[in-house]
This record gives C-alpha cells, sequence and structure tokens, in this order.
C-alpha cells in the first residue's frame, strides 16, 4: 500500500541547543480531512510542546498490516489511530499493547481522566478513544433527481433510486445494513448475524444490489464518485461528507437512518522499541483541547470536558445528537466472527 509521509513539526532549537536529543515516533491514521484536523491539532502542538518529531502515515484500517509487522518482528508504527470495530480482535490477537489509564491527563476542569473520558472511550484495555463518528450514507443533490432517500431501505432499493451505491470494500456495515434494509430490527442486527441463517440473509440482500456497487478503500474516494457521478449514494466516514460541504461547498446531503456509529481510538503496536514516547504522545493528544479540535471535522470529542470549547454550531452535526437514528458498531462480534465473516464476503466478492 502507498504511504504518504508528514513530517510534523521540526526540531526545536533551543533543545537543540540545550544538548537535548529529539526523539522520533511514527503515528498512523486514516489521512484526508480527519488527519488534517489532527494534525493541526494533536501532532503539531505536541511537537511544538516536546520537539519530537512525528511521522505521520496514512491507511485504509483494518489489522492487516499491523498483523504483518507484528507476525514479522518488523515494527514499522508506532501509534495507530484503529477503528473499535477493529480493536477487540486486535487486541486479543495480541497486536497491541495495553495502555494503563493511570498516563491520562486529567481534564483542563480537573476532572479525573476516567470521570472525563465517556465510559466507551476507555473499555479496551488497548486504546484510548479519541472520537465518536460514524458511518452513513450521501447523495449528491444535483444529480440525485426527483426521488430523495430518506433510510437505509432507500439505498438498496434501485427501483425507486436508480444508480450506482458505492460501498467500503469490507464485511462491517456492509452487513449490518442488508440486514436492516431486510426487516430485521436495529437491536437484533448482531444476534441475527451470529447465525448461518442470518448471514445468508444479509449476503442475499447485498445480492440484489451487487451489480450496482461501486467498491472503494479508502473514505477519500466517496466525495469524488458523489462529485463525479460514478455514484449516486455513497457510504461514507461522516466527517468527510462534513468536510466536502463544508470547506468544498460540495451539494451533499447526508442520511442518518441506520447509520452504525463507533469510536476511534489511538493504540501502541505491539512490540514497539518506543513505548513510553507513544504513552507520551496519547497522553497529550487525548487532552481535553487537543480532542475538542476533532469537531472541525464533525467527530464527536470523548472527553466531557472538550464539549465546552466546542462550538455550538457544529453540534447539530455531530454523531452524538443522532444516536436515535443508529447503531453502536459491536466489536466483540467482529472480534468474534471478523475472519469466518471476511472470508465469507471475499468469497461473495468472487461469485
Amino acid at each position: 500500500m502507498k504511504m504518504t509521509r508528514l513530517v510534523t513539526g521540526v526540531v526545536l532549537g533551543s533543545m537543540l541547543a540545550a544538548g537535548a536529543v529529539a526523539e522520533e515516533l511514527t503515528v498512523v491514521s486514516f489521512g484526508g480531512a480527519y488527519g488534517a484536523a489532527q494534525k493541526k491539532h494533536m501532532l503539531d502542538p505536541y511537537t511544538a510542546k516536546t520537539g519530537n518529531k512525528l511521522l505521520f502515515e496514512d491507511y485504509s484500517g483494518g489489522i492487516a498490516e499491523i498483523k504483518a509487522q507484528v507476525e514479522a518482528g518488523n515494527i514499522q508504527w508506532d501509534v495507530v489511530d484503529i477503528e473499535v470495530i477493529d480493536l477487540e480482535r486486535a487486541c486479543s490477537e495480541g497486536l497491541l499493547e495495553e495502555i494503563p489509564t493511570s498516563i491520562l491527563a486529567p481534564g483542563d476542569d480537573g476532572t479525573p481522566a476516567e470521570q472525563d473520558f465517556i465510559p466507551e472511550a476507555l473499555a479496551n484495555e488497548c486504546g484510548v478513544g479519541n472520537i465518536v463518528w460514524t458511518i452513513v450514507y450521501a447523495y449528491n443533490e444535483k444529480t440525485i433527481g426527483a426521488t430523495r432517500p430518506t433510510t437505509i431501505g432507500d439505498f438498496f432499493d434501485t427501483a425507486k433510486i436508480p444508480g450506482k451505491r458505492a460501498m467500503r470494500k469490507r464485511p462491517q456495515v456492509n452487513l449490518e445494513w442488508a440486514l436492516i434494509a431486510d426487516g430485521v430490527a436495529p437491536d437484533k442486527v448482531y444476534e441475527v448475524l451470529a447465525t448461518e441463517a442470518g448471514q445468508k440473509r444479509a449476503f442475499a440482500k447485498l445480492d440484489t444490489i451487487k451489480k450496482d456497487i461501486v467498491w472503494f478503500d479508502s473514505w477519500s474516494q466517496v466525495p469524488q464518485l458523489l462529485n463525479d457521478g460514478g455514484a449516486i449514494l455513497g457510504q461514507s466516514a461522516n466527517g468527510r461528507i462534513f468536510n466536502a460541504i463544508k470547506e468544498d461547498g460540495k451539494p451533499f446531503k447526508m442520511v442518518w437512518d441506520a447509520h452504525i456509529y463507533d469510536l476511534d481510538v489511538w493504540s501502541v503496536v505491539k512490540g514497539t522499541r518506543k513505548m513510553d514516547l507513544a504513552f507520551d504522545f496519547i497522553r497529550f493528544a487525548t487532552g481535553t483541547k487537543p480532542l475538542s479540535g476533532m469537531p472541525d471535522v464533525a467527530y464527536g470529542p470523548t472527553r466531557k470536558s472538550s464539549m465546552a470549547l466546542v462550538d455550538p454550531k457544529v453540534v447539530p452535526d455531530l454523531p452524538t445528537s443522532h444516536l436515535k437514528e443508529g447503531i453502536k458498531a459491536n466489536g466483540i462480534f467482529w472480534a468474534d466472527y471478523g475472519e469466518s465473516l471476511g472470508e465469507k464476503f471475499n468469497e461473495w466478492l468472487l461469485q
């Protein structure tokens, strides 16, 4: 996979003059507007404060690259932003270091970290939550036509709304959406998907739109597909669409029905030789002020104290304002079934 590497900040001259040796840490995340917000609010301020050099790389998610590094004993990454839907499996397979909550800073208002973070942010010992985000689908108001989609059922109804659907090339979210569109109650989705019959039902529903799916690997592809007509409806992280609307003036509209929300966490790759430095960065990056910058791209901060610094105008666009319309991604389910459903998904793609 082609990586983009950014050196964030420079070694402070005063530190060098004093004889201090700056350290270097490789931090990996998802790029795009999200990565830019992290760079602005987390990485650059950390470098300015400490003088440590951060190499910032992009990836497309999942655990394959982390697993390959750990199994080969060739650790290239130190800190990785990982989706909680993948975190449970990565942690259970021993790919990540445990992060003690004692390293975390109290909130700027003095609240102890374990009380300041929302509970989900510290639910797994291998990660510290930095955002609440979600997967929605969106459309271009100039190309959608007379009928506007409002439900996840509309995403699967090519008779009602003809055209290509852009979907991320992995089973997560796609299988949940398929079952909900097929009539399964949102609160029963994972119960049904755990059965052989439920899995067949989900793939059968995906079959109904298979010829109309445009697969993608990176969220960055979705705004372009919607803009140039490559897809009429596009599955996306909400922040990608929000940024395209806010920064680029795109006539996109998000549909919140059956959105699947989750957290991203900072994690540390098992076997890194820079664990203390990784912990130091995570302590800084998950502080009150750095986390308050994530609503720049419509992702909710995981600290309560951060919300006091968030522009009230952005709050309606945050996933946390639409929780009743969505469901929480079940990381434990995907830790148990991710490998087998990944194999079934790849087999289905080839059929």
